[in-house]
């Protein structure tokens, strides 16, 4: 009986499909920082809900703040 309400967790929505959001933006660390653990990794898709396309493309977008110096690599 547990295992049947464990399967019918709900769904999470990719923000920036809601948003209609067409280029995440390396720039805007606040908004790449969300989707940071506290050591500086970046969350999975399962965890934050965003779909594949812009799983790679905040993937990139974070790796280019970090190469540009806006975000850093490792929290301590």
């Amino acid at each position: 009986m547990a295992r049947e309400q464990s399967d019918k967790k709900k769904r999470k929505n990719c923000n920036f499909c809601a948003d209609k959001v067409e280029v995440i933006d390396y720039k805007d660390a606040q908004k790449i920082r969300r989707y940071l653990t506290e050591a500086g990794k970046i969350l999975p898709r399962r965890i934050t809900g965003t779909c594949a396309e812009h799983q790679r493309e905040l993937a990139r977008a974070v790796k280019r703040a970090r190469e540009a110096a806006l975000i850093n690599y490792v929290y301590d």
